[in-house]
């Protein structure tokens, strides 16, 4: 993903609109003007150049559509059979997407659901748009948005098991280790945005602990300490959803604010059944799962943390080892896997990612290390396994 530059400008108030028109605005192209209601703006419209403009879901009077279609511009109509906006702006909130009292009737239960009713190559009946056409359109604005959200931004990735329940060690440990990323990260004056697949399990806790980490080490220590009894309570998401989302609520109630830097969580539909998580701050989430994954690793600049997972996490190392493997070496970042025994005996990855490494230009950044505090020092440059040091 690469982030644009030029004149790309997002209008999303029709108030917007008018002030820019007023303050003499009159060449439109790369605007991208989204939902808006354009029935008393035609005259307006009609005056301006709005060639290379592009109109998402607005509402034309009678006429206007068709003027503005041929004077050089885009018009793409609302799309009222799709339960998202497939023309957003920006990346969902927690809040946005748990928007009803019971998951199944959020945006993010209708989303999941339209996407297990619908054949992507069929046409449903009564609907005016393809399924794939939706998504696609969705999942590009998710892109766009997310490059937004990511300039001035640092990406640091944690991947591990969505199985780990609240009251296991290793989502105790995921969400240390995002607390200390966070934290050690401002300490060295370089910030990190947490960022996670977004789901339950190893990626909750990170982004719980990235969340958690805006007053403060000390402070995040104790909040932290205080979230994980709480979550305790409803260990997973299984039988209730409501229940385990009550319950991190009730955490986000008394949570000290968020880190500048804010959490990241990019999950997907294609595993709707396993929610996201309310931590993240800003969420991307997308339809097809395949564009997530790539998207996953390539925006964690910062490096990645592998925690203890199965095979999507054996994926995720393997998917970014390649990455770095042609990678020059400025670009590489660093992959620290965390549990010895478990990256050597139980799923022996690590011998193999070294094996791979040696040689090149990643070697130096590939570490296998015990516990979360040693990877939070490599990738932050806390102590004496910082930056670049040998793992």
């Amino acid at each position: 993903m690469r982030h644009t530059r030029g004149r790309t400008v997002d209008v999303t108030s029709t108030h917007d609109l008018r002030r820019r028109l007023d303050g003499g605005a009159r060449t439109l192209s790369g605007w991208r003007l989204r939902g808006l209601d354009l029935t008393g703006l035609g005259h307006r419209l009609r005056r301006a150049d709005v060639a290379g403009a592009t109109f998402l879901g607005c509402t034309f009077a009678e006429g206007d559509a068709e003027h503005v279609d041929a004077a050089g511009a885009l018009v793409l109509p609302a799309l009222p059979d799709v339960p998202v906006d497939v023309y957003r702006a920006g990346l969902y909130s927690a809040d946005e997407l748990y928007d009803a009292p019971t998951w199944a009737d959020s945006l993010d239960g209708r989303a999941y659901a339209w996407s297990q009713e619908q054949d992507p190559a069929v046409l449903p009946e009564g609907a005016t748009t393809p399924p794939t056409l939706a998504r696609a359109l969705h999942d590009h604005a998710i892109d766009l948005a997310l490059g937004r959200w990511r300039e001035g931004r640092s990406l640091v990735g944690v991947m591990g098991g969505h199985q780990a329940t609240r009251t296991d060690e290793q989502y105790a440990a995921a969400a240390r280790l995002g607390l200390l990323l966070a934290t050690e990260g401002a300490d060295e004056g370089h910030p990190l945005s947490v960022t996670t697949g977004g789901g339950p399990g190893a990626m909750e806790a990170a982004n719980l602990g990235a969340r958690l980490s805006g007053g403060g080490r000390a402070a995040g220590e104790d909040a932290l300490a205080a979230a994980l009894g709480r979550l305790a309570v409803v260990p997973t998401y299984r039988p209730s959803i409501d229940a385990w989302a009550m319950a991190a609520r009730d955490v986000l109630a008394e949570a000290p604010p968020a880190p500048d830097a804010g959490t990241l969580g990019i999950p997907t539909w294609h595993y709707g059944h396993e929610p996201p998580n309310l931590f993240a701050t800003a969420i991307a989430k997308y339809f097809r799962n395949a564009t997530r994954e790539a998207i996953l690793l390539e925006v964690c600049d910062a490096g990645i943390v592998f925690l203890q997972g199965a095979g999507g996490t054996v994926q995720e190392v393997f998917q970014d080892a390649c990455e770095n493997y042609y990678a020059d070496e400025e670009s590489v970042a660093p992959m620290v896997l965390v549990g010895r025994r478990y990256w050597t005996e139980e799923l022996p990855a690590w011998p193999l990612l070294a094996a791979l490494a040696r040689g090149r230009a990643m070697e130096e950044h590939v570490h296998l290390v015990d516990d979360v505090e040693e990877a939070a020092a490599i990738v932050t440059g806390a102590g004496p396994g910082g930056r670049g040091s040998e793992g």
